[in-house]
């Protein structure tokens, strides 16, 4: 017989305990204070800046637990290598770890570990090569051991590109949509909800504004 799931009281619900995090400036304006297990995707056209995105936010979330990086798309590039350089990723120390292209039954093993980051960049969902079932599995161990999980995507239009980006976005808390070097985010935030600029010379002059 199967086991059922527990059932709680209100009382059990409001004495429960999350772990916000404590975002400041220009995070706290755009995303709130997400809880630390929380999930996200980035989503963009090519040359937008979501990749740009994704660095800066990884390397604000040094301030709050270690981060992975899994360039799937890009690899050990000199592409990434430059977004580095850009964003001084060497004042990270080891709190942040580029993965050249882990896949993902190598992802499960890492992420289950006991000192395992405490949150996972995967760029990109098109090159994954995971169906649905397999994302469950991450989502459900990250859930598990309350570890944040940001998904960075490539777009078509607007909207994420491919079924599985689609149905990402619908399921995780924050959608990030990256356009012009600005990022606007959507979903389940707690706070925020203004635009975070990417790249502010590029964004002005993308957006035809003055600096």
């Amino acid at each position: 017989m199967s086991k059922i799931n527990r059932a709680y009281s209100v009382s059990n619900v409001l004495s429960k305990k999350f772990n916000p995090l404590e975002f400041t400036g220009e995070f706290e304006a755009s995303l709130g204070k997400p809880d630390k297990a929380f999930s996200a995707i980035i989503f963009g056209g090519s040359g937008q800046g979501k990749t740009e995105a994704a660095i800066k936010f990884a390397k604000y979330l040094t301030n709050f637990g270690k981060v992975a990086y899994d360039s799937l798309e890009q690899g050990l590039s000199a592409t990434i290598q430059s977004a580095l350089i850009r964003n001084h990723m060497d004042t990270c120390g080891n709190s942040f770890i580029l993965l050249d292209r882990e896949p993902f039954e190598d992802l499960i093993i890492r992420m289950s570990k006991p000192k395992s980051p405490d949150f996972l960049f995967i760029d990109s969902v098109q090159y994954t090569r995971i169906n649905k079932t397999q994302y469950y599995q991450l989502k459900e161990l990250m859930l598990k051991k309350g570890k944040g999980i940001v998904w960075v995507s490539q777009a078509k239009g607007k909207e994420p590109k491919g079924a599985l980006a689609d149905d990402i976005r619908y399921d995780v808390d924050l959608k990030l949509w990256v356009e012009g070097f600005k990022l606007f985010p959507d979903g389940r935030l707690n706070g925020g909800g203004e635009p975070y600029v990417v790249f502010a010379k590029r964004a002005a002059k993308y957006w035809n504004e003055i600096v």
